[in-house]
């Protein structure tokens, strides 16, 4: 009886049809209504309620983790084995846009000469990219003849 009352003195002085609306529904959703055979409907379940409010919660962590997370940490995983397979002799671009040319690489530091007579030391983290990559020389065996 409360509940019709308070829907009733809702609907009166809510100012906005739309509110109106969507108050009419609530309350029709919270009265039982009676089935083709008779029984009165069953509300649903507070667990069930629970689960279907955390349903889109899952959705966003999902289309987040497939189209953020997981591109980012290929990314990162592609950087790292490049920035293991750096060897002399290799084009990079550093993060803060210097061009040069590896010329020794020492453990975490690398020597970057970026023009002629002018090395630079940089941290191994700090290249951005590998423009070109040398080719490795191959043994040669014809010089032991």
């Amino acid at each position: 009886m409360l509940l019709r009352r308070t829907a009733f003195f809702a609907l009166l002085l809510s100012p906005c049809l739309g509110v109106q609306a969507a108050l009419a529904d609530t309350v029709a959703g919270a009265l039982p209504v009676a089935a083709a055979g008779g029984a009165v409907a069953a509300p649903p379940s507070s667990v069930e309620g629970a689960l279907m409010q955390f349903v889109p919660l899952f959705l966003i962590f999902a289309v987040f983790y497939f189209f953020l997370i997981r591109p980012q940490q290929k990314r990162f995983e592609q950087q790292k084995k490049t920035l293991e397979a750096l060897r002399r002799g290799d084009a990079v671009i550093t993060a803060g846009g210097v061009h040069g040319t590896v010329v020794k690489v020492d453990g975490e530091d690398v020597v970057v000469e970026i023009a002629d007579g002018v090395r630079v030391k940089v941290v191994k983290s700090t290249i951005s990219t590998v423009q070109a990559k040398t080719v490795p020389v191959a043994a040669n065996n014809d010089a032991t003849k």
